[in-house]
């Protein structure tokens, strides 16, 4: 169920989206040029993305895949031409505009916008949200582990940030810049304290594979959640 710190900072993400940063996204997750500092994002991206794809199923046919939190649609396209019948999610309408346009014609994707946390979505056989719960805290990060576990089969597989001395450091030099310029923030968890507490909210569940991705200006952590 989600709480009231969950709405707010599901709003403020629709709202950088689709009135801020709906061109830098697109630009960012294209083959175009760009800074060398969006170029290190866009390569830590990747990797992550490539990542979670190799924890699925290499033949995905007959199997329901929530990308949730979808952004621009490039994992929920590689799922679905795995077989995939896949319900894409996001909180912005332009990002799902943007997936709408790239995806290939005859792929079993459901493009949404809306909360992944809806549970007129269905069920599923694999979750996967990729730096769609990093700007939430712990606590939040978790209970939406723990409502989507309810409507799903296999795994979650999701990503944080991981608190470390730089990425701090990094943070706040970028509170230094006016609020009006900044993406909502990015709020690092303590990797020891979210398997506690994962441990403690889905005490059925296994944790299962990891990854910590560090680009330069791209740092996140991946974790599966086998249930």
């Amino acid at each position: 169920m989600a709480t009231l710190s969950y709405d707010r900072f599901r709003t403020d993400l629709e709202t950088y989206f689709d009135r801020t940063a709906s061109r830098a996204w697109e630009q960012l997750t294209s083959d175009a040029p760009v800074s060398g500092i969006r170029a290190k994002v866009r390569a830590g991206r990747t990797d992550m993305r490539d990542t979670l794809l190799s924890w699925l199923p290499a033949d995905m046919t007959g199997l329901r895949l929530l990308d949730a939190g979808c952004g621009t649609g490039a994992l929920a396209i590689e799922a679905a031409q795995r077989g995939a019948e896949v319900v894409a999610i996001d909180v912005a309408a332009s990002l799902i505009a943007i997936a709408r346009a790239r995806a290939p014609a005859g792929l079993n994707i459901d493009w949404r916008v809306g909360d992944m946390l809806d549970g007129a979505l269905g069920r599923f056989d694999h979750v996967v949200a990729m730096d769609s719960l990093i700007h939430y805290p712990a606590f939040d990060i978790v209970d939406v582990l723990r409502t989507l576990a309810d409507t799903t089969t296999g795994s979650i597989a999701f990503t944080f940030t991981p608190q470390t001395p730089m990425l701090s450091a990094m943070l706040g030099v970028g509170r230094l810049f006016p609020r009006g310029d900044r993406s909502p923030a990015v709020l690092p968890v303590r990797e020891a304290l979210l398997r506690t507490l994962i441990r403690h909210a889905l005490p059925k569940a296994r944790l299962g594979r990891d990854r910590r991705i560090s680009a330069s200006f791209y740092t996140s952590h991946a974790l599966e959640v086998v249930l």
